[in-house]
């Protein structure tokens, strides 16, 4: 049955993937963004209403005019170390403006959240995979950002029946199958596409000697010495959220629920790289450098019970395919 969607943060890598699988499946979609982060070309025939989340005299009439049934919510900064230097614009959006998100659904009746939450709230885990049962304790101030709107979420539950599914997912990777759409973030700071774009340099003539890609920590304890992460399809992180949002429907008396998202595989550092030099046939060459603050060495997910509850389950489940994808997105779009 069609329902009318609010996405939050839709003119985004993740939320316009979204907001466009939500119109493929018959969805009357609304994006509200504020473009600080996202692309308006991005909304494509999708309606965008440019504003701030925690702007109620933006939000207000938004919600008043389309009598939604739920949102999905995806408008929150999301860069680990620049939570570390500037925290203070990650719990005034992410914490703060969330809250005014909620807020203000509950005046107009819209009781319904998948919260875009994340596997930075797990820290350091103790042991892997990480189960939703895993101790929470975030190290750096996005992971603590989203915990503390899990909390929220939870109280909220509790005390006004305000359902919601805060999903915990690992490294989005990937683009539109089709081309369509892909990861534009400026400044870009995330692994597959840095890795991707050295690759583009050299294809163009430049010397692998050159690099400026950067491996942050080579003496991490892991298999290799760098990073271990889990690297999750973006088509398969929106299928989850439309399973996430069926499930607040058709059991609307669970309250604040969690799940992971992941494929139960991760990858280091190098083996990304490695990879991509198979995708591409370019010679990647990278500089080892210090550790960045806030980075744990491992994070892996156990995502089976997404895949029991939500009846969900990954279509990209090898890191491969969503480098491919990603490749020849940036090969047609390369950045400026």
């Amino acid at each position: 049955m069609s329902k009318n969607i609010l996405v939050t943060g839709g003119a985004g890598y993740i939320g316009s993937n979204m907001a466009r699988l939500l119109k493929r499946q018959g969805h009357n979609v609304v994006i509200y963004d504020n473009l600080g982060r996202g692309n308006a070309d991005a909304a494509m025939d999708i309606p965008l209403i440019e504003g701030d989340i925690s702007d109620r005299n933006t939000l207000a009439p938004a919600l008043e005019k389309h009598n939604f049934d739920a949102v999905m919510h995806f408008a929150a900064f999301a860069y680990v170390g620049e939570s570390v230097t500037a925290p203070d614009i990650y719990y005034r959006n992410n914490v703060c403006g969330t809250l005014n998100l909620i807020d203000t659904m509950r005046e107009f009746n819209v009781n319904r959240l998948v919260f875009s939450s994340t596997c930075a709230t797990y820290g350091e885990p103790k042991s892997l995979p990480i189960t939703e049962a895993t101790e929470q304790n975030p190290i750096n101030p996005y992971g603590q950002s989203k915990l503390m709107v899990e909390q929220i979420l939870k109280d909220y539950a509790q005390a006004y029946d305000f359902r919601s599914i805060a999903l915990r997912y690992f490294n989005a990777a990937g683009s539109a199958e089709d081309g369509s759409l892909g990861e534009r973030h400026d400044p870009e700071t995330h692994l597959l596409p840095l890795i991707l774009f050295e690759a583009l340099r050299i294809q163009a003539g430049g010397d692998p000697k050159d690099t400026n890609l950067k491996v942050f920590g080579s003496d991490f304890d892991t298999r290799d010495g760098t990073c271990i992460r889990d690297y999750i399809h973006v088509n398969d992180l929106c299928s989850a959220h439309t399973a996430a949002l069926e499930r607040m429907i058709a059991v609307p008396d669970k309250g604040a629920e969690q799940f992971n998202l992941g494929v139960n595989k991760g990858y280091t550092v190098l083996e990304v790289i490695d990879a991509c030099r198979k995708i591409t046939g370019v010679d990647i060459q990278y500089n080892l450098v210090d550790r960045r603050e806030g980075d744990p060495p491992e994070l892996v997910a156990d995502a089976s019970q997404a895949m029991q509850k939500l009846k969900w389950t990954p279509s990209y489940p090898d890191i491969e395919q969503s480098l491919q994808h990603a490749w020849d997105w940036f090969s047609k779009h390369p950045p400026e």
